[in-house]
């Protein structure tokens, strides 16, 4: 990492740095590639509690906790607030911005990303966590918080945790009903995206909006 810098190693290599050490029979690279060599890959680290990742071979309680201290402080670093404010100019980038927070998530989780007049992020709210229907996604709890900030516009973001992006009759409604309350009170909607296992679908993209 010294001479060549972090984004030049490997997620095995980055792993077996937080590991330290292996077991008598594997170094800690190797040990890494098997955790990897799941076949979830990294979300098996992400998703796995401190008692499953015990349980692999080599892994005890002081390993299982780094692997989960990390896991979580890139979590929180990618939630961080800053004066620095991310510009939205396309789907990528609200793919950048939000995909590695939502597309391990186990639940539907509703989102709102509100913009200034130049489409650069004010904040990420949650509005819901549950399946997407009208009921829970209502346009009152959604244009609330751009009101609050005062957006000038939004973009609204769900996950599948199937890891299929692809719109479903009620993703359909659920946007057109949010885009006409929008017109209403001048905040305008500018896109819908849906979020799979690390795949994107825009619904402006596909012309539903």
């Amino acid at each position: 990492m010294q001479a060549v810098g972090p984004g030049a190693l490997s997620t095995g290599e980055l792993l077996a740095i937080l590991l330290r050490t292996g077991t008598k029979e594997e170094s800690a690279l190797e040990l890494a590639n098997r955790l990897l060599g799941n076949p979830d890959g990294v979300r098996f680290l992400v998703e796995a509690s401190l008692e499953e990742l015990c349980k692999v071979k080599g892994v005890g309680l002081a390993k299982a906790t780094q692997i989960k201290a990390a896991i979580e402080f890139g979590r929180r670093i990618s939630c961080m607030g800053s004066t620095w404010r991310p510009k939205i100019s396309c789907p990528e980038d609200v793919s950048s911005l939000i995909m590695e927070e939502m597309c391990y998530l186990d639940r539907e989780h509703f989102k709102v990303i509100l913009l200034n007049t130049k489409n650069q992020v004010l904040a990420v709210e949650t509005i819901s966590v549950g399946s997407l229907s009208s009921s829970l996604v209502h346009p009152r709890e959604v244009f609330k918080k751009a009101i609050q900030r005062s957006a000038a516009a939004i973009i609204l973001v769900h996950n599948h945790p199937s890891g299929d992006p692809t719109p479903s009759n009620e993703d359909l409604e659920v946007t057109k009903r949010l885009r006409e309350a929008g017109k209403i009170l001048g905040i305008e909607v500018l896109d819908h995206i849906i979020i799979g296992d690390h795949r994107f679908v825009s619904m402006k993209e596909m012309a539903y909006l």
